[in-house]
């Protein structure tokens, strides 16, 4: 609702407004200079060749590998960029087949839709399919192309090879530059860390290193599968990666060591630091290594993890077959392959996308084929992008689309009505390519408003309407949003009903799993690197569940409200992940065990916290006492259970 400031006057709900904000980042020169050449070099080539509409194919292929150029690792770019363009492909062959075939295509476009929406839920590469598949449908089933039928989609996929020629370029010269930085960066996120132990920071440095590292993972061990003879640099950063985890896991011993007698030395973070410019150098040999002398547990576990990351970090030749991978190594592709058909044809949520998806498109489909709207394809394209839940939500999304696109258009009038068609389109490219990946890293309504002259530009030069395009692009985005809120988010209840204390209810179950396995009787069974995998996996579902949180922060009342409501919640439970490593970090290091009594009363509380959560949309308080040892382990464990139990106030909704 309308809310109003200091001064009285009326502004904007905050859910309504924070996407508009630009992000402070950098801009990627690198990418902006790529996409400039990727996306006018094909101009110019058609224009050279007198043959402009086959360059402006080339180029909207181009727009597609530049969108999806979003990974650092090369091994992750071919993959965005190249699986992307076989469906993109596949797509504008099946809407070439369909179109002028009226109530056909609609009925094609609605079954393409469905596949699209199942087969992005998968992960990010088949996300960008799905997207690539029914975007390319659409414009193929709404866009005069050049014959004969395979024209289009060769063009439309010389452009997006070429954008990944152009990305390769520095691999000759980088190679494992990418993953070298991410590992090297998780490093100098750790040793902020340690520096933020025993202060209010802590919590936020922790959160930087649980991304950086889940990051480094996806680009160094995801990728390393049956490299270890032809990638010794993988393997070396494999190494290095993982004798980070028990730096890590020691650093909440070292917190709760910090609060109680003082900040750690400043020679533990400069150490950790010093590993960061090894690994990014690459250098080896032995170093010098002047720490202090360990006396508490805490400060035991902090120097034993450190000289063993010294010792691998500055090591030279790490035994390829010898690599404990803290996540496990992926699958064979038969076996992943197989997994995701079956998540996909037998996933709930998967089905129910891929049908809240094809009903925005057939709706979509269905107006324009009764209503003459001109160049009807804008209202399924902006349906398209708006219904990509995995992207953000869709309520804010529609709204962004909308800004995003009555901005872009201004940008539009002006090149359209000022520049004449011709050879004036290539630096006009140059400029407005530029501008995509530059925008895109501010968020989503900046991206939309650099990419939507683009495709304006390009679809003239193939149905030459000139400045007629521009109004006509605002009424169908405006039409196209209008179809996701209403067919895509009002009228499914999970949209602004949604449970989104069930993700938080299941991260608390398997906290308390990882208290009993810890602790409990599975303690004697679970051996080191067991422990550290359930630890890894517990702190990526956690920030899957603070990414969720976060997306249904933008959502309109009750979901935004009852999400900003249990944020709280999300960060004591974090933090009881925190306390229960740093127990057993410890008990590791010479402290004594706690009773078994204490361990199953700490895991009993969590379990009824997260029945509690599933039970109910509200927060209840609930005051737990839980007694025990006050000067054992677990004292600030029970501190973190009582607090989460605590925090589950009435008044915070």
């Amino acid at each position: 609702m309308v809310r109003s400031d200091r001064y009285g006057r009326l502004v904007p709900p905050v859910w309504l407004t924070a996407g508009l904000k630009p992000t402070a980042t950098p801009i990627p020169w690198a990418a902006a200079a790529r996409a400039s050449v990727a996306m006018a070099a094909p101009l110019a080539a058609g224009m050279a060749v007198d043959q402009p509409e086959y360059g402006a194919l080339v180029s909207m292929g181009a727009l597609s590998g530049v969108i999806g150029d979003t990974a650092d690792a090369y091994r992750m770019r071919i993959f965005n960029i190249a699986v992307p363009q076989l469906f993109g492909a596949l797509g504008v062959t099946l809407g070439t087949l369909v179109f002028g075939h009226g109530w056909v295509a609609v009925a094609a476009l609605t079954l393409v839709a469905l596949l699209s929406g199942m087969i992005s839920s998968i992960g990010a590469v088949a996300s960008v399919s799905g997207l690539l598949l029914l975007l390319n449908s659409v414009v193929g089933a709404g866009l005069p192309m050049p014959g004969p039928w395979w024209k289009a989609p060769l063009l439309l996929t010389v452009g997006g090879l070429f954008v990944l020629l152009l990305t390769l370029l520095g691999w000759p010269l980088r190679r494992a530059a990418p993953e070298r930085a991410a590992v090297a960066a998780t490093y100098r996120s750790l040793a902020e860390l340690y520096e933020a132990t025993g202060t209010s920071a802590y919590d936020e440095r922790r959160q930087a290193v649980t991304a950086s590292l889940n990051q480094a993972y996806d680009l160094v061990l995801a990728r390393r599968t049956r490299q270890h003879g032809r990638a010794p640099v993988l393997v070396r950063l494999s190494s290095q990666l993982n004798v980070l985890v028990p730096l890590l896991e020691a650093a909440p011993a070292a917190h709760l060591r910090a609060q109680l007698s003082g900040p750690l030395p400043a020679a533990i973070p400069a150490a950790v630091r010093e590993l960061a410019d090894a690994v990014e150098e690459g250098r080896t040999g032995a170093p010098t290594l002047d720490l202090p002398v360990p006396e508490q547990p805490a400060e035991k576990a902090v120097d034993h993890a450190l000289r063993h990351a010294v010792a691998v970090v500055h090591g030279t030749d790490p035994d390829p077959f010898n690599v404990d991978d803290r996540l496990g190594r992926p699958a064979a592709l038969r076996v992943r392959a197989r997994r995701a058909a079956r998540a996909v044809l037998f996933s709930e949520a998967s089905w129910r996308y891929g049908l809240r998806l094809a009903l925005c498109i057939g709706l979509a489909q269905a107006f324009v084929s009764l209503i003459p709207v001109p160049r009807s394809y804008w209202v399924a394209l902006t349906v398209t992008f708006v219904m990509k839940p995995d992207f953000g939500s869709v309520f804010s999304r529609a709204v962004l689309r909308a800004a995003g696109t009555a901005a872009g258009l201004v940008l539009a009038a002006l090149v359209l009505a000022e520049v004449p068609r011709g050879w004036w389109d290539v630096p006009v490219m140059v400029v407005l390519a530029a501008l995509i990946p530059a925008f895109s890293a501010k968020g989503y309504a900046f991206q939309t408003a650099a990419i939507t002259p683009v495709i304006l530009l390009l679809s003239d030069m193939l149905n030459h309407q000139g400045f007629d395009l521009v109004m006509p692009r605002l009424y169908d985005s405006l039409i196209g949003c209008g179809i996701a809120l209403i067919a895509g988010y009002l009228l499914w209840p999970e949209s602004w009903h949604t449970r989104i204390g069930d993700r938080l209810a299941d991260a608390v179950a398997d906290t308390a799993a990882y208290v009993a396995r810890v602790f409990g009787q599975e303690a004697a069974r679970t051996d080191h690197a067991e422990r550290h995998r359930a630890r890894r996996k517990l702190y990526r579902d956690l920030s899957g569940v603070r990414s969720e949180f976060q997306r249904a922060l933008t959502e309109p009342p009750p979901t935004g409200t009852r999400a900003a409501a249990w944020w709280p919640l999300v960060v004591a439970v974090e933090r009881i992940v925190d306390a229960t490593t740093a127990a057993r970090i410890r008990v590791s290091h010479g402290a004594p065990a706690p009773d078994p009594a204490e361990v199953a009363a700490v895991e009993r509380e969590l379990r009824e916290l997260a029945d509690g959560l599933r039970a109910s949309d509200t927060l209840v308080e609930v005051r737990s006492e839980l007694p025990g040892d006050e000067s054992g382990v677990l004292e600030p464990l029970r501190q973190e259970v009582r607090a989460a139990r605590a925090i589950a106030s009435p008044d915070l909704r």
